[in-house]
């Protein structure tokens, strides 16, 4: 029964008991007795409830479907309310979840298209510093080289020194445009990269302590986009864990399981304390999306910090379902 309907025969069934008590014996004295005062007063009473249950039973949903909008996050699907109600409740609950699921799927084409943007941006500015200004710093290490070669003792130190600084500009130069576009992930596969990472992260004041289970025999097989996803994932936690959570130590796990991936970086910084998320963990959540994998980022489990854990799943094969 719709809404209309419903308050429609309640209005309807309190005036016909009116009408009938109205044309029936009964009667009120004047002045009113004090039992009938206590009758017409439990009547009125007991017609309030009535009406405030039945209302309270009809809007529900709505009051359910409230909630649900103004908690509403793209970055988190799920969670949405029950189809549930009378019909005008049901079909504007309907809509609501047809309307979430073409904005989630609008976010997430246009989120694939800006990252794939993003990715081929951080290839060619990596390829660009790599062969242009890279060759570049080479020639001017060879011209010091040779400078050096035929200069007086007193200026040796001066070009030996601009030597190291030159030096020193080419591999940051290196690390930067590895870390814009890392090359060992496309010849080496995630593992291999992560441990890159590890290995150059610039931030000499934090211990990462890299940590990967599974055997490579047996771990299921991740495509390109997916290993990109957890690269990206575990460099951005890692970047919070030093410029924000100013952590000493970070443990960076890889779970290869036969049914899912799991990343883990564990910090023992000062802890999220209820901030507002971000950009970098909206972007973690945007990349997760993408491959359909669950990110959680909250305080670390029995000790202060933080864990970003992201899960990716297998599909399961036909055979499975």
């Amino acid at each position: 029964m719709s809404l209309f309907w419903r308050i429609f025969l309640l209005n309807a069934a309190m005036l016909v008991v009116a009408a009938v008590l109205l044309l029936g014996p009964v009667t009120v004295s004047t002045p009113v007795l004090p039992g009938e005062a206590l009758a017409v007063v439990a009547g009125l009473a007991l017609m309030l409830v009535v009406s405030a249950v039945i209302l309270r039973i009809g809007l529900a949903p709505l009051g359910r479907l409230n909630r649900a909008m103004a908690t509403a996050d793209l970055l988190r699907p799920g969670g949405r309310p029950p189809v549930t109600g009378p019909a005008e409740m049901a079909e504007l609950i309907g809509t609501y979840h047809t309307m979430l699921d073409r904005l989630e799927h609008d976010r997430a084409s246009s989120t694939a298209l800006v990252l794939s943007a993003q990715e081929d941006e951080r290839q060619r500015v990596a390829q660009e510093l790599h062969d242009e200004v890279g060759q570049t710093l080479t020639a001017v290490l060879l011209q010091l080289k040779r400078v050096a070669d035929r200069a007086p003792g007193e200026l040796r130190e001066e070009v030996s020194l601009a030597q190291e600084a030159t030096r020193g500009s080419l591999d940051e130069i290196r690390r930067i445009a590895r870390r814009l576009r890392p090359g060992v992930l496309d010849e080496l596969g995630l593992t291999s990269a992560l441990r890159a990472l590890v290995a150059e992260f610039p931030d000499h004041d934090v211990s990462v302590r890299p940590r990967f289970t599974g055997a490579a025999d047996t771990a299921p097989c991740l495509d390109h986009d997916t290993e990109l996803v957890l690269y990206r994932v575990a460099q951005e936690a890692l970047t919070n864990a030093a410029r924000h959570a100013r952590a000493a130590h970070v443990t960076l796990e890889l779970r290869r399981l036969p049914d899912r991936t799991e990343l883990r970086v564990l910090d023992d910084g000062r802890g999220i304390a209820g901030a507002p998320e971000g950009a970098g963990i909206r972007g973690m959540r945007e990349r997760a999306l993408l491959i359909g994998a669950e990110l959680t980022v909250g305080p670390r489990p029995g000790a202060p910090g933080t864990e970003v854990l992201l899960c990716v799943r297998e599909p399961l094969e036909e055979s499975d379902r």
